[in-house]
């Protein structure tokens, strides 16, 4: 146990960091901005471990967040004077080589600073002994246990690999207060404070489906868990800052990239079932009666792969005979290449609208993308040829993109491994190593049963309007499949959404989900459903497969689908 804070029965941990590029200053903001015991930071996705595989090849000295170093050149002083111990994941492929790059940056500061990192994750080397094949990263997320071991030999900063993102939340929180490794509850109780911080400002207002309701959403402020011992948690911000923290704003973090109601960790299972939010007071939203359970017995494992090469041109149709137009354009093109690539896909836009004020708005979009293992078949080959188009094609022929060369895109796989195969080891400040052993109890993961629903609100009168009239939601990616977290706020909306938002309806309104396997989960404590659309997004966020890649606006588009809705709930 480390008392990480003067209070023993309250931790404060902020987040400066939801994501790799996120705001350069949010550390120093933070850390200005009132009290916290600890600082945290995620600068991980799926697509990141690609691109920092990338920095890797051209050196491999790099592979971590660089942004963060330039943080904490500007903030290490300032933590050290308030006492704010730093957790970040902002290691990447090298946290051992960014401790030693934060060694540094702190000598020349001339400040004492006591580093540690965890490492284990890393299983690029062995990927082909587990049945990985030869990718360009293999990490496996591990999870809380190297920070506390870090903490308690008291590390002023902690920098990770790919730990879990809410493993830098509850990693403090265990230390601080003591747990052991089966208090389930208490951990819980954490992930779910942690997946709520995790994203930065999406938990204070930012990507918010009623953000016109909220009064100052110029520069909202970052997130701050108030953990206490039980392992429930206020979540709220620094005073004065711009945002919101709602019951709403919260719940809208909580549906992002989220799966089934067992939300599955490698130190234990949060049943998201269990969640109670409750408004605390201005901008502090509490989080109650969190249950956990054992974890699995195997850990995921995020693999990036380079795919081939990509390229695409997008070509201008305006007026009148889009379709003809588009017709012309793609015969054209595919009998004028000289090969084709393994794939070539078409997607028309039709943003034109008939008798347009404006030239924009009689125009429609139409995109052709490449795809091949020979970056010859997708460059100039193929770019060229689209632009010889310009003066034998359609009238008004004109283009969006330049000819160029095809880029190497990244394809993201998900795999498993038993616990026991990955290494999890804390670097002390002093260098000493400590290995920690994975869980001994586990429990395989397995579907919670659908709750029974209330009763259906009888038949009335009902207006055709948009579904986000009453509903809010959050849409995310996970590999090549998205997610939509979608919820209302009284319990007669609730009645209607949750026998009228099916499977069969989803497929209708997204008809891009017809094709595929839709899974819908219900969590009653929240008035929420989610939806997990396989395949959606292909291969992962780099594969390109949509032109929004990360489904980041799924939501919103489900929210624009007119339903007839009763009209006393729309009073």
């Amino acid at each position: 146990m480390s008392m990480l804070a003067a209070d023993p029965d309250v931790l404060r941990i902020g987040n400066c960091s939801g994501f790799y590029g996120d705001r350069l200053g949010a550390m120093r903001e933070m850390l200005e901005g009132g009290q916290l015991d600890v600082l945290t930071g995620d600068y991980l996705a799926e697509l990141t471990m690609l691109i920092l595989g990338r920095d890797r090849m051209k050196d491999p000295d790099l592979g971590y967040a660089k942004t963060f170093v330039k943080q904490i050149e500007d903030c290490l002083g300032l933590a050290l004077e308030r006492n704010v111990r730093i957790v970040a994941n902002a290691g990447g492929l090298n946290p051992a080589g960014l401790a030693q790059r934060l060694r540094k940056v702190a000598a020349d500061l001339g400040l004492d600073a006591k580093i540690a990192h965890v490492e284990g994750d890393d299983l690029l080397a062995r990927a082909g002994d587990l049945g990985f094949g030869a990718p360009l990263t293999a990490n496996a997320y591990l999870g809380a246990w190297g920070i506390v071991e870090c903490l308690n030999a008291g590390a002023d900063i902690v920098v990770t690999g790919r730990v879990t993102d809410a493993s830098v939340i509850v990693g403090p929180a265990a230390a601080h207060f003591g747990w052991s490794r089966t208090d389930y509850d208490r951990l819980a109780g954490a992930v779910v404070a942690g997946h709520v911080i995790e994203c930065g400002t999406q938990a204070t207002g930012g990507n918010y489906a009623f953000f016109t309701e909220l009064a100052d959403l110029g520069r909202p402020g970052f997130p701050i868990a108030e953990i206490r011992a039980d392992g429930g948690s206020v979540i709220t911000k620094h005073a004065g800052t711009g945002g919101a923290v709602t019951v709403d704003t919260v719940e809208a973090q909580l549906m992002y990239e989220i799966q089934g109601a067992r939300y599955a960790g490698p130190d234990v299972t949060s049943r998201l079932d269990t969640i109670r939010l409750d408004q605390d007071g201005p901008d502090r939203v509490r989080i109650s009666g969190v249950t956990g359970e054992a974890p699995p017995p195997r850990l995921k494992v995020s693999l990036n792969t380079i795919g081939g090469f990509r390229n695409e041109m997008e070509f201008v149709l305006t007026g009148l005979d889009i379709e003809a137009k588009a017709e012309l354009a793609q015969r054209q093109l595919e009998s004028w290449l000289p090969s084709r690539p393994s794939e070539l896909t078409w997607t028309l836009a039709r943003l034109d609208r008939p008798d347009a004020d404006t030239e924009e708005q009689a125009s429609a979009l139409l995109r052709c993308v490449v795809r091949d293992p020979d970056p010859n078949k997708v460059g100039r080959a193929f770019s060229n040829v689209a632009v010889e188009l310009a003066l034998a094609s359609y009238p008004g022929c004109s283009f969006t993109t330049l000819p160029g060369n095809g880029s190497p895109y990244g394809v993201f796989t998900p795999g498993f491994v038993d616990a026991a195969e990955v290494p999890h080891t804390a670097v002390l400040p002093d260098g000493a190593r400590v290995e920690i052993a994975p869980a001994t109890e586990t429990a395989e993961l397995a579907a919670v049963d659908e709750p029974p629903a209330p009763e259906p609100l009888p038949a009335g009168e009902t207006r055709r309007v948009p579904l986000g009239t009453v509903a809010l939601a959050r849409s995310g990616d996970k590999g090549g499949d998205a997610n939509i977290g979608v919820w209302v706020r009284t319990d007669e909306q609730w009645r209607w959404l949750v026998h009228t938002l099916t499977v069969e309806r989803i497929k209708e309104l997204l008809p891009e989900a017809a094709s595929l396997t839709v899974t819908r989960h219900v969590l009653p404590n929240l008035r929420a459903l989610n939806f997990i659309i396989e395949g959606l997004l292909g291969q992962g966020v780099a594969y390109q497969a949509r032109f929004d890649p990360q489904a980041k606006g799924l939501g919103e588009w489900l929210r624009s689908r007119h339903l007839d809705i009763p009209v006393e709930l729309l009073t």
